[in-house]
């Protein structure tokens, strides 16, 4: 097993480390949702703290890691005796992005449930991770069911495990520690306020850090065992430190005055449910312990108002997470002192060398040799930081190489999208076996059952009454003398669900000189970001095409990360002649790259456009022809009409047609209207294939 980085070695990052001791004290405060560039240490701090975590005793032969003065009186393993354990180190598990419902909760055996009664079952990861970390990298890439069965199991502190009324519940109290990178695409709202605490992480600016960042990792990559050994004293020292913090935590008292200060926080920043009041009183208990305190202060509250607060904030996927600090201190100072009791200890006793970060500190700060710590190791090449001055933009989209985009044209400047409205589904027609979405018909795990199959390898869905038709005529056959059915593997037949697929929508958007108007370009922005948060909503992949002047660029190849798609599309600039045909063209050789990729996904391309044609040769005969090309492979499509005046050519219903799709005009591009679309859409892809 390699040797983890140590955790008292990693260089800055101090509010990444704070949570993750945090809930080292107090798994109850709910977990930490990491967010982050890549390289930016968070997977190392993740596995270097589970080194912290004191061992733990077991009960021998437990596969649930039962404490053995304490069994689970309903282990699957049990009943156990209270007496002497084992002892072991915390397990730190880690949860891949492509895990089974199964590897996650445990299987049970229903072949031998239904024939001996028996409830054969496999633990899953859930109980790997009891009374250890469970880790989760890219938790913003895991189907969304698998999310909720981890934050159940963790709010609970138990994980359930029913199959067709066979049910198995055993104990799983853990710290879920998840990273993730926003430009991969966003959690919903409801799955971030399930995270006990957030926190951003970014790789410094400041080149003597950076320094002292690659010294590390150069040193810890020569030899792991060394450089470790050389951090073994402020590792034991941290450890010590929360075994004492763990100790005193029933101690520490929540006071009055730090109720309503928390209270007050929460309802200035206006956030849903009582969910972060919870977790913010927890919080500061944790940090007051963590300080050797009894006592919570108000710098605890603060401190646990910006760990605990800032993704539950995010009303839309456009809205970035943060949070003002000059509004938190005016609410604090608002709401009256800390309780007495606490002010009359202002040095409190016990450790305590956090100093300004609030809360009770951090671990030693001055490591053997090398210097302060300053910024985390960096697990890949840093990225620039948008926010700062001069940095180059990430959402910027670049110009196409070659020959000016304007065409000769003067660009103009970018203007700013118009007011977003509700849409209703557009859907992809026929049945699909895509991601488990939110937009189109397909056959999924989850969802209504329509029918039953003999089972392709391991059975994960019982369909039990076409089971029992299965094994009834053989019974006799099978001696059966009881009031048990017999059962063969013959006779087991797997459910076939039908529920919604999430889809790639291909935005092909007109940037040309005729929809340069201020007016009508912030009206097709409007539309295009109402799309865009009905994908996010929806669970799809988008992805962002333009075209104007002599050419056409992919703004942003396809991506689960729509909010990203908005930033793109808020910086379009326009001008120049309109090259339909290459803008079609580039559309095309996205989605044929797309369904090598992906080839379950399957593409709704959403063209918005006057359908105006100019420049080069024939523009109108080859934008014909590039139509004719996604007909031909039957691509669902919508020709978004933008064309505007008294004396409109109706060339959009023209493009539309070669499409095989169907038009819309830009001022009915809204939820009734759409009502009638999504049947123009399914209508006409089915005549076609009748047709064909």
């Amino acid at each position: 097993m390699p040797t983890p980085y140590p955790f008292t070695a990693l260089v800055g990052q101090d509010d990444l480390r704070l949570a993750l001791l945090l809930n080292a004290v107090s798994p109850a405060v709910g977990g930490v949702l990491v967010r982050g560039e890549k390289g930016t240490a968070k997977s190392t701090a993740v596995r270097a703290l589970s080194s912290l975590l004191p061992d733990v005793d077991v009960v021998p032969g437990c596969r649930f890691s039962c404490a053995p003065t304490a069994p689970d009186p309903q282990c699957p393993d049990g009943p156990h005796e209270v007496g002497p354990g084992a002892q072991r180190a915390a397990r730190m598990v880690e949860l891949p992005v492509g895990a089974s419902e199964d590897r996650l909760v445990g299987a049970l055996d229903i072949e031998r449930a239904l024939a001996e009664g028996v409830k054969a079952f496999e633990p899953g990861l859930l109980a790997d991770a009891h009374r250890g970390i469970l880790y989760v990298d890219e938790v913003n890439l895991l189907h969304d069911h698998l999310v909720d069965l981890l934050l159940d199991a963790a709010a609970m502190g138990a994980s359930y495990v029913e199959r067709e009324g066979v049910s198995v519940r055993h104990a799983a109290r853990f710290l879920l520690v998840g990273t993730m990178n926003p430009e991969e695409g966003e959690l919903r709202p409801q799955l971030l306020d399930r995270f006990g605490l957030t926190v951003e992480v970014a790789a410094s600016r400041e080149p003597e850090q950076r320094v002292q960042v690659v010294k590390r990792r150069l040193a810890y990559d020569d030899d792991p065992e060394s450089f470790t050994a050389r951090w073994a004293g402020e590792e034991a020292d941290v450890r010590e430190r929360i075994v004492a913090a763990r100790a005193l935590l029933p101690q520490v008292r929540l006071g009055d005055g730090a109720l309503t200060r928390i209270a007050a926080t929460c309802a200035a920043f206006e956030v849903d449910g009582m969910r972060a009041d919870i977790v913010m009183a927890r919080t500061a208990t944790a940090l007051a312990a963590w300080a050797g305190r009894t006592d919570v202060l108000a710098e605890d509250v603060r401190q646990a108002a910006l760990l605990a607060l800032p993704h539950r904030r995010r009303r839309n996927p456009f809205d970035a997470p943060g949070l003002d600090e000059d509004k938190l201190d005016e609410t604090l100072d608002e709401f009256g002192p800390d309780d007495p009791a606490a002010e009359d200890d202002p040095e409190p006793d016990g450790p305590d060398d956090g100093g300004p970060d609030g809360g009770g500190g951090l671990p030693p700060r001055n490591g053997p040799q090398d210097g302060p710590e300053q910024e985390g190791p960096q697990e890949g090449s840093p990225q620039d930081d948008p926010e700062e001055p001069g940095a180059a933009s990430q959402e910027a989209p670049e110009e196409p190489a070659g020959a000016p985009a304007s065409g000769g044209a003067r660009e103009q400047r970018a203007v700013s999208a118009g007011e977003p409205f509700r849409t209703k589904m557009l859907s992809v027609p026929g049945l699909g076996e895509g991601a488990a979405g939110r937009r189109s018909r397909a056959r999924t795990e989850h969802g209504r059952t329509t029918g039953a199959v003999r089972p392709r390898g391991a059975l994960t869905k019982l369909h039990l009454a076409a089971t029992v038709q299965a094994a009834a005529p053989h019974q006799r056959a099978r001696g059966r003398s009881g009031r048990g059915l017999v059962v063969r593997r013959d006779d087991l037949r797997q459910a076939t669900r039908e529920g919604r697929e999430g889809n790639l929508v291909l935005f092909v958007v007109d940037a040309s000189g005729s929809m340069a108007a201020r007016q009508r370009m912030g009206a097709v922005k409007g539309a295009v970001l109402s799309l865009l948060l009905d994908a996010y909503q929806r669970r799809d992949k988008v992805g962002l095409v333009t075209f104007r002047g002599t050419g056409a660029e992919v703004a942003l190849p396809p991506t689960s990360s729509v909010d990203t798609a908005a930033a793109r599309l808020e910086t379009l600039p326009t001008g120049g002649r309109t090259p339909l045909a290459a803008g079609l063209l580039k559309a095309h050789e996205v989605l044929r790259v797309e369904r090598l990729r992906d080839p379950a996904r399957r593409p709704l391309m959403v063209v918005v456009t006057d359908g105006r044609a100019t420049g080069g040769p024939e523009p109108v005969k080859l934008a014909g022809r590039a139509a004719g090309l996604h007909a031909t492979e039957g691509t669902a499509s919508v020709v978004v009409d933008c064309e505007s005046g008294l004396v409109r050519l109706g060339l959009a219903g023209q493009l539309a047609g070669q499409l095989g799709g169907t038009a819309v005009t830009l001022e009915d591009l809204r939820a009734d209207a759409i009502a009638g679309l999504v049947k123009d859409v399914q209508g006409t892809n089915q005549t076609r294939r009748r047709a064909a």
